[in-house]
């Protein structure tokens, strides 16, 4: 019975991950300045997620660093069919176990208002799933997560900041 459920769980995810192939093959549209955030030639789109989550961040006494994201990955831009989750290392890890760590990110930001976009090297793959192969990884289409602007009221304190984008994951080309 314990491997009939979790033989459901893999076709739940891998089903979901079919979702998240729509419109797979196409890169995303960059806009003027963001060149760099291209992925070089050798190197096609495999599929895209899409996220929902939070920036943490935490206040050091003098600025907000970083803590890094907590998001939940969907099949498509309405947010649903969960396909994984993301947090910090990068890192993006499917339902299924199969993970990828980034690495050397390049930002543009083309909304102030907004994270940055970024592009990432593939730094580490685990598992034999969707992310196994992957060299690139484009966040794109953000939305909110910036730190605050105003100063925290004590060292140590920590905001959540809600954040939506589009990830981008690239494997070499297929000859």
């Amino acid at each position: 019975m314990k491997k009939l459920i979790l033989l459901a769980l893999f076709v739940m995810a891998a089903a979901a991950f079919v979702g998240a192939q729509t419109d797979s093959g196409r890169e995303p549209d960059l806009p003027v300045g963001c060149e760099e955030l291209y992925v070089p030639d050798g190197n096609e789109v495999a599929f895209r997620v899409y996220a929902s989550g939070v920036q943490v961040y935490w206040w050091n006494g003098s600025s907000w660093g970083l803590v890094g994201p907590v998001a939940t990955l969907y099949a498509n831009a309405g947010m649903t069919g969960k396909v994984g989750v993301h947090y910090g290392g990068p890192t993006w890890k499917t339902n299924s176990g199969s993970l990828v760590i980034g690495k050397n990110p390049i930002r543009c930001t083309p909304d102030p208002d907004s994270i940055p976009w970024l592009r990432l090297e593939a730094d580490e793959t685990d598992g034999a799933g969707i992310f196994a192969g992957v060299t690139y990884i484009q966040r794109v289409n953000t939305n909110g997560g910036k730190a605050p602007a105003e100063p925290g009221t004590y060292d140590g304190e920590r905001v959540d900041v809600p954040y939506t984008t589009e990830y981008v994951f690239y494997r070499l080309k297929q000859e």
